[in-house]
């Protein structure tokens, strides 16, 4: 399986397979996806606008490389990523008659990645599917590693499973399509990695980068953390920076805030607060800080901590009375601290 120009990550957890990273695969999508799955019935699941950009180039590629296809659209946006959604999936799914040699295809961005994911996961107790994510939070986060869930009204991922990828397809021409504020919206979950990766920080320190690179760091970070701690009981939790305050966020603004976005804000909250304690000291903490604003711009916060914390009570991360935070010692230095829920408030600040 070997392109020219391509970026390859190689992930070895329960399932191990290639992330490829590179432009116009699109098009070649089935003859690549053939390589790890016989030609079979396929689903594309996708949303309302990725189908309208390419749904048919995937298709194509996929009928002739000897698929069937068949193909589910949902509205995009976080709204869509619930039960409804989700059950009229699996229903589909059992209406054209998957089997368990069939697979899915996952088109779009996380949203998409997540409702596949799942449904690949639980439909007839688990069947293939491919990652094709298209906006760049989705490229260097949700489609690799195997999460997937779905958001209750309670809150955001409460359901979901662990469900590793046969393939992950990664097309940076994808991101000529994105708005500049889904653009940011990935570069907000960059900024994550970043204070996570010496080498990822350093070159968005620096004045010129090719985004390619950077997706392959991210992507590679995040396979040698999948393979220590593929269900995430240890490290793991690392990538969780920020995002506890993130998921509050978004359930306040009833998701109309975007995912990268808010975990830039929870990055700046638990960044404050990391220096507030004295865990990290203030060079370091400027240093970082203008990392951040380099990949989000301004980004101010929305709500007040107050609200934001009665709202994280329902975070996914929360063990019995206990919620788990990620706090900032220095880039490459993020260590974990165990807050009783109703104390949240009061460390948060």
């Amino acid at each position: 399986m070997k392109t020219d120009t391509a970026k390859r990550v190689r992930v070895c957890a329960s399932k191990s397979y290639d992330v490829i990273i590179d432009s116009a695969i699109l098009s070649r999508s089935g003859e690549l996806i053939k390589e790890v799955v016989k030609p079979c019935k396929v689903a594309v699941i996708t949303d309302d606008t990725v189908d309208k950009i390419y749904s048919k180039t995937v298709v194509d590629s996929l009928k002739k490389n000897g698929f069937g296809v068949v193909k589910f659209v949902f509205q995009h946006g976080e709204s869509s990523k619930n039960l409804d959604t989700y059950g009229k999936i699996l229903s589909f799914l059992a209406e054209n008659k998957l089997t368990r040699t069939d697979a899915l295809v996952a088109l779009g961005g996380g949203v998409v990645g997540d409702m596949a994911g799942f449904a690949a996961a639980t439909y007839l107790r688990g069947i293939k599917y491919i990652q094709i994510p298209t906006t760049l939070l989705s490229q260097i986060d949700s489609s690799v590693g195997g999460k997937t869930a779905i958001d209750l009204p309670e809150g955001k991922n409460l359901v979901g499973a662990f469900c590793q990828p046969n393939l992950v397809l990664i097309d940076v021409c994808t991101l000529d399509s994105l708005p500049n504020e889904i653009y940011i919206d990935g570069m907000g979950e960059m900024a994550k990695y970043a204070v996570l990766d010496q080498n990822i920080f350093d070159v968005i320190s620096g004045d010129k980068y090719q985004i390619k690179d950077l997706i392959y760091l991210a992507v590679d970070y995040k396979r040698r953390v999948v393979e220590k701690d593929e269900f995430e009981g240890g490290i793991r939790k690392l990538l969780n920076l920020g995002h506890t305050p993130a998921h509050g966020i978004e359930k306040l603004s009833e998701y109309t805030l975007s995912h990268g976005r808010a975990v830039a804000i929870g990055l700046d909250i638990i960044l404050d607060n990391s220096y507030s304690h004295g865990y990290i000291d203030k060079t370091n903490l400027e240093k970082i800080n203008a990392v951040v604003k380099k990949c989000v711009g301004e980004n101010p916060c929305p709500f007040s901590i107050e609200d934001i914390c009665d709202a994280a009570q329902n975070d996914k991360k929360r063990s019995g009375d206990t919620i788990t935070l990620m706090m900032v010692y220095g880039v490459g230095d993020v260590r974990e601290v165990k807050v009783k829920a109703d104390e949240l408030k009061g460390y948060l600040k």
